[in-house]
């Protein structure tokens, strides 16, 4: 039975695992103040960023899905791994060998199989590369030479050769501890007859890191084309590889993508690696699928793709027919980006890493260079179908274009493509070109694909509720007392602790409160910051935990310098609308009061009604900021 982590190395492994450098693995952040970072959130859609970390407390939250937490959190959601999965991964990137209560450490026995599969598929990327030094990987090498790629370069990138056998990894990785139920599962090997054999035999390999760069599956391509098999084999979906998600060279390339708000994608391993050594470090390839919607989340988040972005994608295609259609499939997706994409097409066919062969690195540079807008090419595709020197191929082909123009969401660029059209097609009437767009696209039947989208859009969850909509202004005032509380509660102090939690209105708010008060109060909370957050956090209902969550990391409406005035006016501000609500309810009993039968009840009334007015004035005083 698996051992316990102790928690002293738990919270070493969070002291180790900067939040910071952990999810800025996975996202673009950039500052937004306050000590806060922003980022477009990696657990939902969304075209502006609401994903804030703040590195001095250790945590983060989205304000747009109203989830949040500690960097164990977020490697456990962005991971699907469990408690300990997620401390073994983080333990393994700080380098720290974990201890296990209930009978102690005994490494590799432990672990968890997100983290032994991740060590068996490095210990494998070794075993390939070494193996390519072989004389039986002669074959490899000529044709990586023949594709202009030096030794220096197959080990930047970690190409290795898979032994013409049938049980050479296996046998390597079994004498290392990994079982052959661990080698099956993670797509390494085969169930054979008498045992595992080898999933990659005789062929050139790729490894395929995930984004922080952890081999998580290969990519294999044949070198005899006598033999059986297809040309390329990929590792098969497993724990670790999901190749609707897999970006290949994405380890690589993630830095130049978010420093240069530019993301090439091309069509092989060896397109990715001729783009890197030619200066086009930005390329990413898919792997055994077409480009999709979760490579574009991928993608987006290192782009920081967003409104006013100056970012770009640029994918390239063959000029063939193939070519053409695998534009049109990636124009399907490309309004899912908000920054622009084009188009690289070598009109003669080459690829990236045929065109460095052929002609140099320049050569590639150029292509990448040369780029046109993915509209532009989408709607040129389509005209290029059509005989244009007749008025009825002019005509067929304006059909066959206008659903590609009405389907651009942002209606000036729709109506730039609209008069592109006309001038393409050669109707000099852009007016008979926009209102057969028009026509077009309003008597269009849905196709299955949007009906399927559209049905998929109505049966979709609603999206979780917020912690609060901050809008009424009291409501406002009770959550930046409860931000000071959680984030600076030496600036609050015993003032805060006098409140009762009939300040609050909001449910969220009362518990936040009493959860306070329960920990010892912001008296007995000190400086606050990390270790106070955790207290707070320690045994919380997961109803309440990002609440706290999101208080510890929203940005103060405050600089340093006017911190304790801003608390002072806040606490101030709380209590003036609990007097105020006490005065209106004291209004209203003596309203009731007969003030000749009860003169008595009705003079002690007033008497406390003047005593809160005054108390009303002094704290708008101290709320102002007087």
């Amino acid at each position: 039975m698996a051992g316990r982590i102790s928690d002293e190395d738990i919270a070493l492994v969070r002291e180790r695992s900067p939040i910071a450098d952990i999810v800025g693995e996975h996202i673009q952040l950039r500052n937004a103040g306050g000590g806060n970072l922003k980022g477009l959130c990696p657990f939902h859609d969304e075209k502006s960023p609401s994903f804030n970390v703040t590195p001095t407390r250790g945590y983060w939250y989205c304000f747009g899905c109203a989830e949040g937490g500690d960097v164990i959190t977020f490697v456990r959601r962005l991971e699907h791994l469990s408690f300990g999965e997620a401390v073994e991964r983080l333990a393994n990137r700080a380098g720290i060998q974990l201890r296990y209560e209930q009978g102690g450490y005994v490494p590799g026995r432990e672990q968890g199989e997100r983290s032994r599969l991740i060590e068996a598929h490095r210990a494998a990327a070794e075993f390939y590369a070494e193996r390519l030094s072989s004389p039986e990987a002669a074959i490899g090498r000529r044709f990586l030479s023949e594709r202009g790629f030096e030794r220096v370069d197959a080990e930047h990138f970690g190409v290795g050769y898979a032994p013409a056998e049938w049980e050479a990894l296996s046998r390597h990785l079994m004498a290392r501890g990994f079982t052959a139920a661990e080698l099956i599962k993670g797509g390494l090997a085969k169930e054979g007859r008498r045992g595992p054999i080898d999933r990659f035999r005789g062929r050139l390999v790729w490894p395929i890191r995930d984004i922080t760069g952890d081999v998580i599956g290969f990519g294999a391509r044949k070198l005899n084309d006598a033999e059986d098999g297809p040309k390329y084999l990929n590792t098969p979906e497993s724990p670790l590889y999901k190749k609707s998600e897999v970006l290949y060279g994405v380890d690589l390339a993630k830095r130049e993508i978010s420093k240069r708000s530019q993301a090439v994608i091309v069509e092989g391993y060896t397109d990715v690696m001729a783009c890197h050594l030619s200066g086009v470090p930005t390329a990413v390839a898919t792997c055994g699928t077409a480009f999709g919607q979760e490579h574009i989340k991928v993608l987006r988040r290192l782009l920081l793709d967003q409104s006013g972005s100056q970012g770009e994608v640029i994918f390239t295609f063959d000029g063939d027919a193939a070519g053409q259609k695998a534009a049109l499939r990636a124009f399907a997706d490309e309004q899912k980006f908000v920054t622009q994409t084009f188009v690289a097409v070598q009109g003669d066919g080459l690829d990236p890493c045929d065109l460095r062969v052929t002609r140099g690195e320049a050569a590639v540079r150029d292509l990448i260079a040369s780029r046109e807008p993915l509209f532009a090419f989408a709607i040129r595709s389509v005209i290029s179908r059509y005989d244009v020197s007749s008025n009825e191929g002019r005509l067929s082909a304006l059909d066959a274009a206008a659903p590609i123009v009405a389907g651009i969401k942002d209606r000036a660029l729709r109506q730039l493509y609209a008069v592109d059209l006309d001038r393409w097609l050669g109707f000099n009437n852009e007016r008979f070109v926009v209102d057969r767009i028009a026509e077009i696209s309003v008597n269009a039947q849905p196709t299955a694909q949007t009906q399927a989208q559209a049905q998929a859009r109505a049966q979709r969850p609603a999206g979780p509720r917020k912690v609060a909509e901050l809008t009424d202004p009291g409501v406002r005032t009770e959550a930046e007392v409860l931000k000071l509380a959680v984030q600076r509660p030496a600036l609050l102090g015993p003032g805060f602790d006098a409140i009762g939690s009939e300040a609050f209105t909001l449910p969220e708010h009362v518990a936040l409160h009493k959860l306070i008060a329960d920990a010892g109060g912001a008296a007995a909370a000190g400086p606050g910051g990390r270790e106070w957050v955790d207290r707070l956090l320690d045994g919380v209902t997961d109803a309440l935990r990002p609440v706290v969550t999101r208080f510890a990391v929203e940005e103060l409406r405050a600089d340093v310098a006017g911190e304790e005035r801003y608390a002072s006016a806040m606490l101030a501000a709380l209590e003036l609308i609990s007097v105020a609500r006490v005065i209106e309810q004291l209004k209203s009993r003596m309203q009731r009061t007969n003030p000749v039968e009860e003169q008595q009840e009705y003079n002690r009334l007033f008497a406390e009604l003047v005593a809160l007015e005054q108390q009303r004035r002094v704290l708008k005083e101290r709320a102002s900021g007087s």
